[in-house]
């Protein structure tokens, strides 16, 4: 299956979770919260989305294992030996969902040897959908109309960088990136959409020095690569990577087109 036929079949995916995922929103009395052993929320669209999107890509002619929030985690001996591998985060921003204010995403990406080749993020409430192939641009269709995403330049001494936070994740390591900045202007935003506001040249960067899994991240992270961002691990200054031994990310910092 050519790269373009699939990643066009996985927009198409993403918009049948998001479809299932806004009827489930339109009725809040019908969530059915739950809470998982880290105490973050779990409702009926994020296991209905999921089951949409697994049934999906076991579905397709191309077929790579699943990594998903909502699955059961192979183990890394099995793991480690995938080329290929999807990564889903069906329903990224639960408690943005729950708070009904918009800002969650459907996250599907695929890896390739640790790195992301193909990411779609869809916004259902905005139906908004963001994709991007490794080398091919990124694009953020929406209305039938399609734009190349491109992120702003940008030097950090820059004065009045805006700076994309997560509603509920401030901690002191952030406060003191963001200190470091000239007059930064903070925004705030749930989910994947911080990055995508990068990629969009909305905003200039997103400092997250807490805990994402590799879901959270994966799908949003090439569409900002390529609209000239970059999103760098705190610890190795290099480019995050995908399906290690233990799924939780490190610290990392998104920028735009930082020179």
């Amino acid at each position: 299956m050519q790269k373009k036929q699939l990643i066009a079949e996985i927009t198409q995916i993403a918009r049948r979770a998001g479809a299932a995922i806004l009827d489930i929103y339109a009725n809040e009395a019908d969530f059915q919260v739950e809470h998982k052993a880290d105490t973050s929320p779990l409702t009926i669209a994020d296991r209905t989305a999921n089951a949409i999107i697994c049934s999906a890509l076991e579905a397709l002619p191309v077929q790579y294992p699943i990594i998903s929030e909502e699955n059961k985690l192979q183990s890394y001996a099995e793991r480690q030996d995938f080329e290929k591998a999807w990564l889903v985060d069906p329903l990224d921003g639960t408690k943005e969902f729950v708070k009904r204010n918009g800002d969650f995403t459907v996250n599907i990406a695929l890896i390739n040897n640790g790195v992301i080749e193909l990411g779609v993020v869809y916004v259902p409430v905005y139906d908004e959908m963001y994709y991007a192939l490794k080398e091919e641009g990124a694009f953020w269709e929406k209305d039938g109309k399609v734009e190349q995403l491109q992120a702003l330049s940008f030097g950090l001494k820059d004065t009045g960088l805006k700076v994309v936070c997560s509603r509920s994740h401030m901690n002191p390591e952030t406060e003191a990136f963001i200190n470091a900045l000239d007059q930064p202007e903070l925004v705030s935003r749930g989910s994947s959409l911080k990055f995508l506001m990068i990629a969009q040249g909305q905003a200039h960067v997103y400092p997250r020095m807490g805990p994402t899994m590799e879901w959270d991240t994966g799908a949003a992270q090439i569409v900002l690569e390529e609209a000239g961002g970059t999103v760098i691990d705190q610890n190795t200054q290099q480019p995050l990577r995908y399906n290690k031994e233990n799924l939780l990310n490190p610290h990392f910092v998104a920028y735009g087109n930082v020179h």
